[in-house]
């Protein structure tokens, strides 16, 4: 497996991270915990090296999830998490008030079975506290050997620069893919220029840039979060098929999956960037981390966004605006 590096500091990963949410939250039917350990292990065993997850992913269960499967490779490996919500829960509303940040990492670190957090996000940006004060909370739990490494995610720029400046910001995630581009507007060039690494979530846009579905799919799962998701609605999903049709001519011309190629182009923007794809079947995660093989030259990049500049994405991500609600 490839690594890429995660900011100033040096923090080391697989090229390809493992995005945990979807184990047992989220996306219908949580897996069998003794099958979601083995996906993990596998994972690992394959050279997978960077896990993430949230307290709000459950919530809780699956950090839990998440520290039993990789406690005995603990050495090994890059947990990442989350704090930013009342009491761990999305529906309580932000909250980054520095005794919340102290009091979750203390309860996350009993759940991973670790005596310290890899990367510790922000969740979300808590307009109540100031950024500054969350990044100095974040400093002492790094002083205090709790927290290795300081995360945003979906930070804008403003908050990026302030947080950086207290205490260095290892990677910025947000959402990014071959029809979310938002991060583009300005966020990859900020952290570009503050020697930031960029964490993609999504990379395969919840699955619908794997070419795998289309307007007869059906989210039957009440939790899952598909079924409420905007751009998958049935009609948009339809809409937006002119996507996956122009992913596919790449990938037939790649020798390729549509997957593949979602996740080979995030690798090949740049060398700081680290999709963390997530799975529940074997099959894909072997499917995903082949993506590694792939190579886009720079008129392939150029080619891929004449083609894709002349489609319209239908549909936005969130039910509503993306701020204490949303989860993933």
């Amino acid at each position: 497996m490839l690594k890429r590096t995660l900011g100033r500091q040096g923090l080391e990963v697989s090229a390809i991270g493992f995005g945990c949410m979807g184990l047992n939250h989220h996306r219908g039917p949580a897996m069998r915990s003794s099958d979601a350990i083995t996906l993990m292990r596998t994972a690992f065993d394959r050279g997978v090296t960077f896990f993430d997850t949230a307290e709000i992913y459950g919530p809780f269960t699956n950090e839990e999830l998440v520290g039993e499967a990789l406690a005995p490779i603990r050495d090994h490996v890059v947990i990442a998490t989350k704090f930013g919500f009342r009491d761990g829960r999305s529906s309580n509303g932000l909250d980054s008030r520095p005794e919340s940040i102290r009091r979750m990492v203390d309860a996350a670190l009993v759940r991973l079975r670790t005596d310290h957090i890899d990367l510790l996000y922000q969740h979300r940006i808590d307009p109540d506290v100031a950024m500054a004060d969350v990044a100095g909370t974040v400093k002492d739990l790094i002083d205090a050997g709790k927290v290795l490494h300081f995360g945003l995610s979906e930070a804008d720029d403003e908050a990026i620069r302030i947080a950086d400046a207290v205490q260095p910001v290892a990677a910025v995630q947000s959402e990014y893919s071959l029809w979310w581009r938002h991060p583009e507007a300005s966020v990859l060039s900020t952290v570009e220029e503050l020697g930031i690494g960029f964490v993609a979530y999504s990379p395969l846009g919840r699955g619908f840039l794997s070419g795998t579905m289309g307007e007869s799919t059906n989210f039957a799962a009440d939790n899952d979060q598909r079924k409420t998701n905007p751009y998958l609605s049935a009609e948009n999903r339809a809409a937006n098929q002119p996507i996956i049709d122009a992913i596919k001519a790449i990938a037939e011309e790649k020798r390729a999956t549509a997957a593949q190629v979602a996740i080979g182009w995030l690798l090949a923007r740049k060398p700081w960037i680290v999709p963390i794809p997530g799975t529940t079947k074997l099959q894909r995660l072997d499917e995903n981390l082949d993506a590694l093989s792939l190579e886009f030259s720079e008129s392939d990049l150029e080619k891929i966004d004449r083609l894709l500049s002349t489609i319209t994405v239908h549909g936005e991500r969130y039910a509503s605006a993306p701020a204490p609600t949303a989860e993933r």
